[in-house]
């Protein structure tokens, strides 16, 4: 494979969209901030050996905010950004997102003090990240 090749072809990545329903009955979504550029983004990471994608999403949702819920096997969408690598390169990514119906939230988790969280409104949250593609697939997400 050339570097051009490498270049061109996305890497994959796997990602929940946590949601639950608020008190009012209306649906909202957490989004954590990344850790570098402290932007409002869902919990994702890459694919990991032994793990279904959907696996694998609700384990980062785990670890990034400690969550607890149902995550559905079929991916409700995909979106591209440019993650920013530790030697400050960037790589395209194209992540797989899975719904994550959230029952349970905890206090302890493996980054919790990494990160933030904040539970929002569908379009609050789509408002809240710069990525494009995840900002329709909340808008999508939240009319079905």
């Amino acid at each position: 494979m050339t570097l051009l090749d490498e270049e061109s072809e996305p890497r994959r990545q796997v990602g929940a969209l946590p949601f639950r329903s608020g008190r009012d009955g209306k649906t909202k979504i957490l989004l954590v901030t990344s850790r570098e550029s402290r932007r409002w983004v869902i919990p994702k990471g890459w694919p990991m050996k032994g793990r279904k994608p959907f696996e694998a999403a609700a384990r980062e949702a785990y670890e990034e905010a400690g969550l607890r819920g149902a995550v559905g096997k079929r991916p409700i969408g995909l979106y591209l950004y440019q993650k920013r690598l530790r030697n400050l390169d960037t790589v395209l990514c194209q992540v797989k997102v899975f719904p994550l119906e959230v029952r349970k939230q905890l206090k302890h988790f493996p980054e919790a003090r990494q990160r933030e969280l904040r539970w929002f409104t569908p379009s609050e949250a789509a408002e809240a990240v710069s990525e494009p593609g995840l900002a329709a697939l909340i808008r999508a997400a939240a009319r079905t």
